[in-house]
């Protein structure tokens, strides 16, 4: 194999640059030429496929910078319709006349549920990539857990819901342990808790600190690092008079409570408390509205003005009890030590499975308590449920404990190899180098749009196409 693409696709995350540079790395020393898609799937549709040519005489362009952030060839939340057969054979044609014998797709669950078409007509395989850290399984068996039940609100006619699992779980038998991005997501969150944490002790005031995870509460697991007093995953229905007993208990002590809570937390009957529009993103998720303001609203009725007037804290419950998200900014910035070192490795096994002539395949990172991190290629369809859906993993429930509200022992266990030596000596000091260099306040921002811009290159239309 001479010529390989690579393309990122759906939402940033922090490690998809280091990703890239691993697979160029690779790639050089295979004698491979790397070829970045621009804007993602969206380029395959494009009649000119805008491209750059990531290593020239296997040499990876100055741009290519895995200490940053975000992605140097852009993404998007397109993707390829399996039913569209015509469009995907003319995809395939695009790529080949680009000389491109091989497709690394770097992505999540999303992405590799629809890399599926294009593995049947070009060798494809995906480089492992989401905050969330919910592409993985907790064990091999669990895509065989899930069953369809007859649904007539659901646009397909059926909705999916999970057996009762038969399998011990065990933190060795997890399928791609951590997905890079994940660690620097956590870093942010956890920082953050730690910052308003002040301002709810200077205050006497209860903070309600919403992170991303809609089905998976791994990111709120995680912020664990930065001491909330509880946090509330989706994977847990929520208890909601457990927790205002939790909150008074708490409050009674120490005349502050910080909770987070993962963006898709869910009531006892399993309705996302966010969940109060009914727009849609680019890929057909309901667009939260906010857990934690819903839960604001419910707090506040059920705990009353009268309790903190009690207290001499404030006239009502409203202004004692308030929100905050940490957003985007976990999806972010400059990637730590962990994310950059493991998505690398990721991205440059992506290519060895497509030289091997592995299709269809998974680049994974592994861990056990005898050899530690390492990485594997696994087999796409094993990800896949008896109808060939690939569903996001939910944090297992052994890693949490609903009565603490708190990352349980196992919980302990599973973040400990993470995020233990999870940060470099030179995080810190490129913040102390860079965060208030003088020539930040003169210089304008240098996009690295401006940069790889120059270098896109387009394929010639031929036959109309």
């Amino acid at each position: 194999m001479k010529r390989i693409g690579i393309l990122t696709a759906g939402g940033d995350t922090p490690a998809l640059n280091p990703t890239i540079a691993g697979a160029v790395v690779r790639a050089n020393q295979l004698r491979v030429e790397i070829v970045g898609l621009i804007k993602g799937f969206n380029s395959l549709f494009n009649p000119r496929v805008p491209h750059v040519f990531l290593n020239p005489l296997y040499q990876e362009i100055p741009e290519l910078d895995p200490t940053k952030g975000g992605t140097l060839i852009g993404s998007s939340r397109d993707y390829v319709d399996p039913e569209k057969t015509a469009d995907l054979d003319m995809i395939v044609d695009r790529l080949r006349r680009l000389g491109i014998e091989g497709l690394i797709c770097v992505g999540g669950d999303g992405t590799l549920n629809g890399l599926q078409p294009l593995a049947e007509r070009l060798p494809t395989v995906l480089a492992p990539k989401t905050i969330d850290n919910d592409l993985g399984l907790n064990y091999p068996s669990e895509p065989d857990e899930f069953v369809r039940a007859a649904d007539a609100g659901a646009k397909s006619g059926y909705r999916y819901k999970r057996a009762p699992s038969r399998a011990t779980f065990h933190l060795d038998q997890i399928v791609n342990y951590v997905t890079p991005g994940y660690a620097t997501a956590v870093f942010v969150s956890a920082s953050g808790v730690e910052r308003i944490r002040t301002t709810a002790e200077s205050h006497r005031r209860i903070a309600i600190i919403e992170v991303m995870g809609r089905h998976s509460g791994y990111i709120a697991l995680g912020s664990a690092y930065g001491r909330p007093d509880m946090i509330l995953v989706p994977e847990h229905p929520l208890d909601l008079e457990h927790l205002v007993e939790r909150v008074k208990q708490t409050y009674d002590l120490q005349k502050n409570v910080v909770i987070v809570c993962g963006e898709g937390i869910v009531d006892e009957q399993g309705r996302e408390l966010g969940a109060e529009t009914r727009s849609t993103d680019p890929a057909g998720n309901v667009v939260l509205s906010g857990a934690a303001e819903a839960l604001r609203a419910k707090m506040v009725q059920m705990i009353g003005d009268r309790y903190f007037q009690l207290y001499r804290r404030g006239d009502s419950a409203r202004e004692a009890i308030f929100t905050r998200k940490v957003g985007h900014t976990q999806r972010g910035g400059r990637p730590i030590l962990f994310d950059r070192f493991y998505a690398a490795q990721l991205g440059a096994k992506a290519v060895e499975l497509l030289v091997e002539g592995r299709n269809n395949a998974v680049s994974i990172l592994q861990y056990t308590g005898s050899r530690g991190f390492h990485v594997e290629g696994y087999d796409a369809n094993r990800f896949r449920d008896r109808w060939g859906l690939i569903h996001a993993r939910h944090m297992h429930p052994s890693l949490y404990d609903p009565v603490q509200m708190k990352p349980s022992a196992m919980g302990i266990d599973y973040l400990t190899p993470i995020f233990t030596d999870a940060i470099g000596e030179d995080d810190m000091e490129h913040m102390r180098q860079t965060l208030f260099a003088s020539g930040n306040l003169t210089q304008p921002y240098h996009s690295i749009n401006t940069d790889v811009n120059k270098r896109i290159r387009f394929l010639a239309e031929a036959g109309g196409r």
